[in-house]
């Protein structure tokens, strides 16, 4: 059985945190800024857990990251 590979699609978009669990950025960050309030462009800058419900999906595609 070959090794399991790290998923690098997945692995430029979270990263770990030091207690172990999932980090990623949020959506519709990149265009469109006019139609956006202030208040939801300054919430979109922080990043957040990944929720449990996909943490289990997307774990498996990142075997490997520290």
């Amino acid at each position: 059985m070959p090794k399991m590979k790290t998923h690098r699609g997945a692995a430029k978009r979270f990263k770990r945190t030091g207690s172990g669990k999932l980090k990623r950025s949020h959506a519709y960050r990149s265009h469109m800024f006019a139609n956006k309030s202030q208040k939801q462009k300054r919430k979109l800058r922080k990043g957040t857990l990944v929720s449990s419900g996909d943490y289990k999906r997307i774990r498996n595609l990142l075997v490997n990251l520290k």
